[in-house]
């Protein structure tokens, strides 16, 4: 699994430069379905919550989201996507869902074999 994962690395990472963003930033873009608080998002990125703020600086920076306050506790800042952001973040997600070269090799019912096991193995 870690071979396969570090396999594509840089294929994510070129993805992700194409758009104009870094890893991270493609990252936070995924993980913004819905209105998050940056401490959610900075555990969703297992980094620490300072680089959230850099993250989510640059990409307030392109108007792709917007801080605000939580209805219930206006302390806590929710991250929201602009329509521009959910745009970017549709294309983000159509390029991750190409599969690996590696894996669109497998044979149909391999693939489906594949990824019922891993469906599994996650707890899913």
């Amino acid at each position: 699994m870690l071979e396969l994962m570090w396999s594509q690395r840089g294929r994510f990472m070129g993805g992700a430069g194409d758009l104009g963003l870094s890893p991270m930033q493609a990252h936070t873009l995924r993980f913004l379905e819905q209105p998050r608080p940056m401490s959610e998002l900075a555990e969703q990125l297992l980094c620490d919550a300072s680089n959230v703020t850099g993250i989510v600086d640059r990409l307030e920076a392109r108007g792709l989201v917007e801080r605000r306050a939580a209805p219930e506790d206006r302390r806590v800042k929710l991250l929201c996507l602009t329509d521009a952001g959910e745009a970017l973040r549709a294309r983000v997600r159509q390029r991750i869902q190409v599969p690996p070269p590696e894996l669109a090799a497998l044979s149909p019912h391999d693939q489906r074999e594949l990824r019922d096991l891993l469906t599994r193995a996650l707890g899913h």
